[in-house]
């Protein structure tokens, strides 16, 4: 058998992350919890945006950019996180 999903299960995808994350500020924003759900909110939205920023990292480096080189025809080639720099004739992104 399954295991039963509550709210406080974390969320399966990106998306479904933002969305409890967003969720949880308007909780916090609205001033209505006590200190204790307030603690546990801001405790599960610290998770969240943790795991949210590993996903983007991980992410970025996965996106490829077109690379141009002079007499050859344009290649895609993986980000380098270091070399932020293009070079002559590839594109700044």
């Amino acid at each position: 058998m399954p295991p039963k999903k509550s709210a406080e299960a974390p969320a399966t995808n990106f998306e479904d992350a933002m969305k409890r994350l967003e969720t949880i500020v308007e909780q916090l924003e609205s001033g209505e919890l006590s200190l204790e759900n307030s603690i546990a909110r801001y405790e599960e939205g610290v998770k969240l945006s943790r795991g949210l920023t590993a996903q983007l990292d991980d992410a970025e480096k996965r996106i490829e950019r077109l690379a141009e080189r002079e007499g050859e025809e344009p290649t895609t080639q993986l980000m380098d996180d270091e070399d932020d720099e293009p070079t002559p004739g590839e594109l700044p992104f």
